[in-house]
């Protein structure tokens, strides 16, 4: 569990937020916030929409109602690059990296707006101290990578945009359990820093481990939220995602 935080005013507030795929609403009305400084996970089935709302949060998707409130303005249906440079990231599931480019490319794509070489210089820095093992693939084409160095360059690539709320969806999808530690430790620290993460994670038990709060969505709808650790006691979540 991470360390006790003060109340913080929101920096992301969802307000009943609906997404539509055609006919078909794949999220209703779904409310969050998430608080400066936190990390807050979005548990539920494969379907309930986590990843729905990430894209909607950044600008993927277009809501079909709801508003989404980010750092006081309401960025829901702005275009993402738009979100990106209001100081949203996503790293998103599978990861997304372009493998015939470099390690060292792939990153420089996530800083495309950053003129500053010098801080150019200190953010890569800072994601190979996170990282060492992208830190000794600069040079390498990233799709010859391990699975767990291509999660770990996706979310570099994302904090070369110097984000202040990182969306991270199923960061450990597929990962041997060392690189899991291994990114997860370095969520830590990066909260540790001062970095809001909101996070959807397939591992549940290490999400809400890792978490201040979460939020449970079940075939589109919010069903429940809370402190990550008494979520983690919850009956139902228990027997419905933690396997006891």
């Amino acid at each position: 569990m991470p360390e006790e935080r003060q109340a913080a005013p929101p920096l992301l507030t969802v307000e009943n937020l609906s997404v539509a795929y055609g006919a078909i609403e794949a999220l209703r009305d779904a409310s969050l916030a998430v608080a400066k400084g936190e990390i807050v996970t979005l548990i539920g089935a494969n379907g309930a929409g986590k990843t729905t709302t990430l894209k909607a949060i950044v600008g993927l998707l277009r809501p079909k109602r709801g508003r989404v409130i980010f750092n006081g303005a309401d960025i829901a249906g702005r275009p993402t690059h738009e979100i990106v440079a209001r100081g949203v990231a996503l790293s998103p599931e599978g990861r997304g990296i372009f493998p015939d480019m470099t390690t060292l490319e792939n990153l420089e794509l996530g800083a495309y707006r950053q003129p500053d070489r010098a801080q150019f210089r200190r953010d890569l820095d800072h994601v190979c101290a996170l990282f060492p093992r992208v830190k000794e693939r600069l040079k390498q084409r990233a799709g010859t990578l391990s699975g767990g160095e291509q999660q770990m360059v996706a979310i570099g690539r994302a904090l070369m945009s110097r984000p202040t709320l990182l969306l991270l969806d199923e960061p450990s999808l597929g990962l041997a359990p060392l690189a899991t530690q291994a990114i997860f430790d370095a969520l830590g620290e990066l909260n540790r820093e001062g970095l809001t993460i909101l996070l959807v994670e397939q591992n549940a038990r290490l999400a809400l481990a890792r978490s201040h709060r979460g939020y449970v969505l079940e075939t589109g709808r919010l069903v429940m939220s809370g402190d990550a650790d008494v979520l983690a006691q919850d009956a139902r979540v228990r027997e419905a995602y933690l396997g006891q």
